[in-house]
C-alpha cells in the first residue's frame, strides 16, 4: 500500500507533513536514485510548476534532491500540467515533475511524476519511491552531481503543440470567449493560444500572487466567468484549473457543462468521423448514467475505471483507446497528449462551434443527466470513518434502498481529506434522503 502518493501525486498543505521543504528533498533523491538505476549515461529531469507560493520552496528541494543524485534538472517554470509531460518526452527526459495541487486551494501543493513515456507513474513505480524515500538514498559523488538549468520557452513549445492538434484551417475569428485561467499554471500560454488562432479573448483570473490560485474562480469555482459570459454577450466560456488539466465549458446563456457533457461531445463527433478508437470512452466510476445511455444509443461503448485521470489513461492504453476523461473536467485525448488537458479540449470545444455553426448550448448538452447528488465530509487526520460499523450499515441500508432504481459510490478522496458520498437516481426524494443518511452516519464517526 502506498503511504504518500494518491491518485494524483504526493498531495497536502504546504509545510505540513508530507509537503515539507525537508520531504520534497527526500522524494526528489529517492526518484533520481529510482531513474538512475543504470549507472552511466546523461540523466535529465524536467520540472514545472503553478502559481503557488510554495512552488519556489518545493522546486528547490526537488532540484536539490535530484542533482544530489546526479540527475541534470530542466526547470521549466509556469507551465500546465499537460507539457510537462510532453516536455519530458519530447526533451528525452528520464523523469518529469509537475510542482501542483491542481484545482485546490493555495495553501497546498502537490508534487506529480511522469515517466520517460511522458505518462503518470504507475502504482508499483510509486511504491518502489516510497520503498527508497523509507530506506534513505546514498547520493552521488562530489565529481556526479548534477547540474540544473532553466528553459524559457517551455510555454510556447507547449502552445505549438496545443494548436497542432486542431485540422490546419480551423480558426476561431468571430468567437467571443471568456477565458478563466484561475489564476494558475496557463494564465500565459492560454490567452496567448487563443489569441492566435484569431479568437476574441476575454481574460479573467491572469494575475497570480501566489496566493489567489484558484480562489474564486476556475473550474470548480465558475460562477464569476459565467457572469462574465452574459454580460459580455460572449459566445461560450472556458474556465481552467490551477494547472489546467481540467476544463468546464460555459455556453452563451451562462449554464455551465461538466467533462460528461464535453466527452459526450467529442465521442460522437469521433465516432462519426471514424476517429474514436475502439468504438468506447474511458471515464470513471462518478461519470453519470446519463452519459452511459447516450454513448449506448451511438451504438458505443463507456469503460469505467476508478476515480483519477491516471487509472482512465491506463484503461485507454491497455485497450487501445484514444478519447477518455472524468466528470470533473479532465478530458484525454491521447493522440495529442499523455494526460488530461483541459485548454486542448476546450480548443476541440470551439472547433466544433466554428465547423457546425452551432451555438455552445446546442453542443454542450448532449444528453439529459440523471439526477445526481454528491456531498463531501471532512474528517482528520488518523480517522477512519468508513470503518465504522454505523457507516458501514449506513451504507448498507442506503443501497438497498437504491436496489434496481440507482446507485451509491462512496470513497476517500484521494487528494484531499474528505469522504466523497454520491448517489444516482430518478426519485429525487430518495435521491437526497439515502445521500443524507450516510453523510449523517460518517459526520458522526468523525465528531
Amino acid at each position: 500500500m502506498r503511504k504518500l502518493f494518491g491518485t494524483d501525486g504526493v498531495r497536502g498543505t504546504a509545510n505540513t507533513h508530507p509537503m515539507t521543504a525537508d520531504m520534497a528533498l527526500r522524494i526528489g533523491a529517492a526518484a533520481g536514485r529510482y531513474f538512475r538505476r543504470e549507472a552511466s549515461g546523461v540523466h535529465r529531469v524536467v520540472i514545472g510548476k503553478d502559481t503557488r507560493l510554495s512552488g519556489y520552496m518545493f522546486e528547490n528541494a526537488l532540484t536539490a534532491g535530484l542533482t544530489s543524485t546526479g540527475m541534470n534538472v530542466l526547470l521549466l517554470g509556469p507551465v500546465p500540467t499537460p507539457a510537462v509531460g510532453l516536455m519530458t518526452r519530447s526533451m528525452r527526459a528520464d523523469l518529469g515533475v509537475m510542482i501542483s495541487a491542481s484545482h485546490n486551494p493555495a495553501e497546498d501543493n502537490g508534487i506529480k511524476f511522469f515517466g520517460p513515456d511522458g505518462f503518470k507513474l504507475s502504482d508499483q513505480a510509486e511504491i518502489e519511491i516510497e520503498a527508497l524515500i523509507e530506506a534513505g538514498v546514498e547520493p552521488a559523488q562530489a565529481g556526479n552531481i548534477g547540474r540544473a538549468k532553466r528553459i524559457d520557452d517551455a510555454r510556447f513549445r507547449y502552445g505549438e503543440r496545443v494548436k497542432s492538434s486542431l485540422p490546419r484551417d480551423i480558426r476561431l475569428d468571430g468567437l467571443k470567449v471568456v477565458l478563466d485561467c484561475a489564476n494558475g499554471a496557463a494564465h500565459r500560454a492560454a490567452p496567448e493560444i487563443l489569441w492566435e488562432l484569431g479568437a476574441d479573448v476575454i481574460p479573467m483570473g491572469v494575475s497570480p500572487n501566489g496566493t489567489n490560485i484558484n480562489r474564486g474562480c476556475g473550474s470548480t469555482q465558475p460562477q464569476a466567468a459565467a457572469e462574465m459570459v452574459v454580460a459580455h454577450g460572449a459566445d461560450v466560456g472556458i474556465c481552467l484549473d490551477g494547472d489546467a488539466d481540467r476544463v468546464i465549458v460555459i455556453d452563451e446563456n451562462g449554464a455551465i457543462a461538466d467533462g460528461d457533457q464535453l466527452m459526450a461531445l467529442l465521442a460522437a463527433r469521433w465516432a462519426e468521423a471514424g476517429q474514436l478508437a475502439g468504438g468506447a470512452l474511458v471515464a470513471t466510476v462518478m461519470s453519470n448514467l446519463g452519459l452511459e445511455r447516450f454513448l449506448e444509443g451511438r451504438g458505443l461503448r463507456l469503460e469505467r475505471t476508478a476515480v483519477g485521470d491516471r487509472y482512465v489513461v491506463e484503461a485507454m492504453r491497455a485497450g487501445g483507446f484514444n478519447l477518455g476523461g472524468e466528470q470533473s473536467g479532465h478530458i484525454v485525448m491521447s493522440d495529442y497528449a499523455t494526460t488530461g488537458d483541459g485548454l486542448m479540449a476546450g480548443l476541440h470545444v470551439l472547433a466544433a462551434m466554428v465547423q457546425t455553426g452551432q451555438t455552445a448550448s446546442k453542443l454542450v448538452r448532449q444528453f439529459d443527466p440523471v439526477p445526481q447528488l454528491l456531498k463531501n465530509v471532512r474528517f482528520s487526520a488518523g480517522q477512519a470513518p468508513l470503518e465504522a460499523t454505523p457507516v458501514r450499515d449506513a451504507i448498507r441500508d442506503a443501497e438497498a434502498a437504491l436496489a434496481g432504481q440507482g446507485r451509491l459510490l462512496i470513497r476517500k478522496s484521494g487528494t484531499e481529506p474528505l469522504i466523497r458520498v454520491m448517489a444516482e437516481c430518478e426519485d429525487d426524494a430518495l435521491l437526497v434522503r439515502t445521500v443524507d443518511q450516510v453523510v449523517a452516519a460518517v459526520e458522526a464517526a468523525t465528531a
